[in-house]
C-alpha cells in the first residue's frame, strides 16, 4: 500500500504547521522523516493517521484521494500510528491495554478472553518481552511500556505502520528486537515511516530520508547516500558542531559529594543497581555520566535525589552529609532533579505551563496564608525566558508544547527552587538537535553562574562532547572517568562494556 500526501498544508490560527508538503511512503520500504520539534513531523503524521484533517491538499492511497474520517477509520484501512508520549492505561493489563476498544469475542459474543491472553503472548515472544500478559502496565518500567504500545500497533496487521520515537526508552537489545521486527514487516510489504531524533539508528533502519524544516518540506534523499552531518544541517540549517556549546569550567568547592553508595535494584532487592560508588561535583562544573540501560544511572540519580533510600554510602552537600532527608528537604537545601520520564515524574497533565514551572518552588511565592500571584507570574515569566519555552502564553495547556519545550519547562521548574546542584536524568531523552542545543546550553550557563551539574545520558556524541568530565558506569559500578577530549566513540563504547580504552589501540 502506498500513502501519499499531496500538496498537504495545515493551518492553526495564524499558525502554519504544513506548508504544501509532498510526502509519500513505499510498500517495503523503511521512510525516516526528520525535523526540529515544530518542524510539524507530528501534524503530517496525525493527518497520514486520521487524527487531523488537512486545512487544504489532500491524502492519497493506492494513488487515490481519500478522507481519512478518524484514527479509526485510518485502523480499519491499515494505517496504524505508535505515538511518541504513550497512551496506556497504567491500571490495565497488558492484555485490556492491547485490545482496549477492539476485543476479540466468542461466538456467542462474549469478550473471548483466552484468545486475547494467547495473541498477546504470542505479539510479546515476537518482541522478545516475556512477561505475563496479565501484569498491569503500570508495574512495567518504561522500555517495556514502549514495547506495549510497539504490540499494539502490530497486532493490528497495517499495511502502513507510523512509529513515531518508538526507542526513546528502550535498551539497544530492545532496539536491535525492533529493528528485526521493522525488517521482517518491510519483506512482507508494509510501508514504515519511523521518526526519530536518534539520527544514527534512524539512519540505520531506514532506506529513504525525508527532512521537514518549518513545515515545509526541504530535502530528500537515500538514506544510504547521505549522513548525519548533512541530516543535521538540513535539520536546522547550521552546522553540527556549532550544536554543542563551549565550556571552559572555573571550578568552586565541591558541592556535591558521594562516597561509597550502594543502592539496591529497587524491581529486584538482591541484585545492586549502585555498588560502591564514589564521585565528586564541583561547583561550575559539568559532570557527566554515561551508562547503558541496567548500568545504575538512574538509581543513582534518584538516590540523590531522596526518592531511593541507599543500602550504604553516603551523601554530602556542601559538605554537610544530607543523612536521610527526604526529597523536599533536599529540594530545600539546593539539590534538586530534572528526571528521565517527563509525562510520569516531571509535569502534572491538567496544569498549564506556568503551574507546572511554578510547582516546585510554590512555598516562595506564599505570603501570610496566600500564594502571592503577581510574585508567582513574575517568577513563571522570568522562568519562560530564561529557559527559552515557546508557548503562547504561562496559561497555555502543557499539552500543548513540543516534547523539548515540555523538557524546558521541567528544567525551568526546577531551576525557580534556586538549586545548588542540579540533576538531570537523559535531559534530552525524546528530543530534536535544536531543543537539544538550547538544553545543553542552559547547563552551561547554570555551570557559568557557579552551579554544579550532573547529568546521565545513553548518547555517546552527547556524553563525548558535553560534560567537562565523564564519568562511565556499567552494571553499578563506575568503570572509568575521562576529561572532556580524551576519548573517542569506540574507545567509550568498550569502557561501559568493561574493556578499557586503550585495548585495541595500536
Amino acid at each position: 500500500m502506498e500513502l501519499r500526501a499531496r500538496e498537504v498544508t495545515k493551518v492553526y490560527g495564524g499558525t502554519h504547521a504544513l506548508k504544501g508538503v509532498d510526502f509519500a511512503v513505499a510498500p517495503g520500504r523503511v521512510t525516516a522523516l526528520f525535523g526540529e520539534n515544530g518542524a510539524g513531523k507530528s501534524t503530517l503524521m496525525k493527518i497520514l493517521a486520521g487524527i487531523e484533517q488537512p486545512t487544504t491538499g489532500h491524502v492519497e492511497l493506492d494513488g487515490r484521494p481519500v478522507r481519512l474520517h478518524s484514527s479509526r477509520h485510518a485502523a480499519d484501512l491499515g494505517i496504524a500510528i505508535i505515538h511518541q508520549e504513550l497512551s496506556l492505561c497504567q491500571n490495565l493489563s497488558i492484555t485490556d491495554n492491547l485490545f482496549l476498544a477492539r476485543e476479540l469475542r466468542t461466538g456467542l459474543g462474549a469478550v473471548d478472553r483466552a484468545a486475547q491472553r494467547a495473541a498477546t503472548r504470542a505479539v510479546l515472544d515476537r518482541l522478545e518481552e516475556h512477561v505475563d500478559p496479565d501484569l498491569l502496565v503500570g508495574e512495567l518500567r518504561l522500555g517495556q511500556q514502549q514495547l506495549v504500545e510497539i504490540a499494539r500497533a502490530l497486532l493490528q496487521d497495517a499495511r502502513v505502520l507510523i512509529m513515531d520515537e518508538p526507542t526513546s526508552a528502550l535498551t539497544a537489545p530492545e532496539v536491535e528486537v525492533l529493528f528485526r521486527v521493522i525488517r521482517e514487516l518491510t519483506a512482507a510489504g508494509v510501508a514504515v515511516v519511523y521518526i526519530s531524533h536518534h539520527l544514527d539508528e534512524a539512519l540505520d533502519i531506514a532506506d529513504d530520508v525525508v527532512v521537514l524544516r518549518d513545515g515545509t518540506l526541504v530535502a530528500t534523499a537515500r538514506a544510504g547516500e547521505v549522513d548525519i552531518r548533512w541530516i543535521v544541517e538540513q535539520m536546522v540549517g547550521r552546522d553540527q558542531d556549532a550544536l554543542f556549546p563551549t565550556h571552559d569550567p572555573v571550578l568552586g568547592q565541591a558541592a556535591l559529594t558521594v562516597r561509597e553508595l550502594t543502592v539496591a535494584d529497587p524491581a529486584t532487592p538482591d541484585r545492586l543497581a549502585v555498588d560502591g560508588l564514589s564521585l565528586e561535583v564541583r561547583e561550575g562544573e559539568i559532570v557527566g555520566v554515561y551508562g547503558l540501560m541496567g548500568s545504575g544511572r538512574t538509581e543513582l540519580l534518584e538516590t540523590l535525589a531522596g526518592r531511593l533510600r541507599p543500602a550504604s554510602g553516603e551523601v554530602l552537600l556542601a559538605g554537610a552529609p544530607l543523612g536521610g532527608s527526604g526529597i523536599r528537604e533536599r529540594i530545600a537545601r539546593g539539590l534538586v532533579l530534572v528526571p528521565e520520564d517527563r509525562q510520569r515524574d516531571g509535569l502534572v497533565q491538567t496544569m498549564s505551563v506556568g503551574q507546572n514551572l511554578s510547582l516546585a518552588a510554590l512555598g516562595s511565592y506564599v505570603r501570610g496564608l496566600f500564594v502571592s500571584e503577581p510574585r508567582e507570574r513574575a517568577a513563571v515569566a522570568r522562568a519562560i525566558t530564561d529557559v527559552t519555552v515557546k508557548t503562547s502564553g504561562a496559561q497555555a495547556a502543557i499539552g500543548s508544547l513540543s516534547g523539548g519545550n515540555q523538557q524546558k519547562v521541567i528544567i525551568g521548574k526546577a531551576l525557580l527552587t534556586r538549586p545548588r546542584v542540579l540533576l538531570l536524568d537523559e535531559p534530552s531523552r525524546g528530543v530534536d538537535v535544536g531543543a537539544k542545543a538550547d538544553i545543553f546550553e542552559l547547563m552551561a550557563a547554570q555551570a557559568r553562574r557557579g552551579l554544579a551539574v550532573l547529568f546521565t545520558t545513553s548518547d555517546a556524541e552527547e556524553a563525548l562532547h558535553i560534560p567537562d568530565r565523564l564519568l562511565v558506569l556499567a552494571r553499578g559500578a563506575l568503570v572509568g572517568e575521562f576529561p572532556r577530549g580524551e576519548l573517542t566513540r569506540e574507545e567509550l563504547m568498550r569502557v561501559s562494556d568493561g574493556g578499557t580504552a586503550q585495548e585495541g589501540a595500536s
